[in-house]
């Protein structure tokens, strides 16, 4: 997302315009404080009240000058706001937090909160964080259960309500497929018997090829391809490491087709990777690494950015930490949005 409109999403009922969506800077502040205001008194009385009426345009151009934050407008007016701050009081300023998420009551329930979220959650990323956190009042157990929908949990009480969050994914900018399998043999380096990775991108957009990393990084024998018609490969690794399964979904409509491969006979022992598995692989396993690997728009660069997010209890903070992305020897790899090294 830039200064310019970064997105267009329409609204449920033909007759209404297309929001657009801005990465927001201190121009759009004005607007931003009219939603905030806006949505926030329409909401019941609270006690003790919101601070949001407190907000002006200059506190959120200098929120948005410490951190970053999202606009929405709908025919120019002002339709929705999220604010961006990196948490400097406690710990080292990996954890993103957002503040002020307001829909004008005149655009609510078209899915701008929703658009909103996820260029809030990239821009995070883009600032370095690896963890995002909001405050919830107590009084809208609604609004709660709207943020664990989107894969937040309650992480601790908080006076008049409770913290939540949720990890980002890792964003590693990957200039090249040299790169792509030596990412790969990094991954491979942190697994363990019984982990499963689920790879989604576009044809050719170097799945297989983090795959051959990953299956180098165990010392997997064989040639590493897609096994598209034969469905899934078993890989003997070296000794001491687990065996690489090696699944492609495309083929699959269903977890059910899924299940006929017999997945579990060897899922405790190997690493299971699964190309194309998203919205079908997820059965395998609650805990696994969900990889999304996208091409860049232009034809001819084969930079790839691969966005990596840990779902459950095995893939704490601390372990995606282990993975040692923030450490990546190859200096042309570029990680979180950090200045590549090299």
């Amino acid at each position: 997302m830039t200064d310019q409109p970064a997105i267009d999403g329409q609204l449920t009922t033909e007759e209404e315009p297309f929001p657009t969506y801005y990465r927001a800077t201190a121009e759009h502040a004005a607007g931003m404080v009219e939603v905030i205001h806006a949505a926030f008194g329409a909401r019941p009385p609270l006690d003790p009240p919101s601070t949001a009426d407190a907000e002006t345009a200059e506190t959120v151009a200098e929120a948005l000058a410490r951190g970053t934050g999202v606009y929405a407008t709908v025919s120019g007016r002002p339709a929705g706001a999220i604010i961006v701050e990196r948490d400097h009081d406690h710990g080292d300023g990996r954890t993103g937090v957002l503040r002020r998420v307001s829909v004008h009551p005149d655009f609510q329930r078209h899915g701008i909160a929703s658009a909103m979220v996820v260029e809030a959650e990239l821009l995070a990323a883009e600032l370095g964080c690896v963890r995002l956190e909001l405050f919830a009042r107590g009084e809208f157990p609604e609004l709660i259960s709207y943020w664990q929908h989107r894969g937040f949990v309650i992480d601790r009480q908080a006076p008049y309500g409770v913290m939540l969050a949720r990890q980002l994914p890792r964003r590693v900018v990957v200039p090249a497929a040299d790169d792509m399998t030596a990412l790969g043999a990094r991954l491979a380096a942190r697994l363990r018997p019984g982990d499963v990775i689920i790879a989604t991108g576009d044809l050719g957009a170097g799945k297989t090829t983090l795959t051959q990393g990953i299956g180098e990084g165990l010392g997997a024998a064989g040639p590493i391809i897609s096994p598209t018609f034969v469905l899934s490969r078993i890989h003997h690794a070296a000794e001491g490491r687990p065996d690489l399964v090696h699944v492609d979904a495309y083929r699959l409509s269903s977890a059910d087709e899924l299940e006929d491969l017999d997945l579990e006979e060897t899922l405790d022992r190997s690493v299971t990777v699964v190309e194309w598995g998203e919205n079908v692989a997820e059965i395998l396993s609650p805990d696994r690494l969900q990889i999304t690997v996208l091409r860049s728009a232009d034809p001819d660069d084969d930079t790839r950015t691969v966005l990596i997010t840990g779902v459950g209890d095995r893939w704490t903070q601390a372990d995606l930490d282990e993975l040692g992305l923030d450490d990546l020897e190859l200096g042309r790899l570029d990680v979180n949005g950090a200045v590549a090294r090299g």
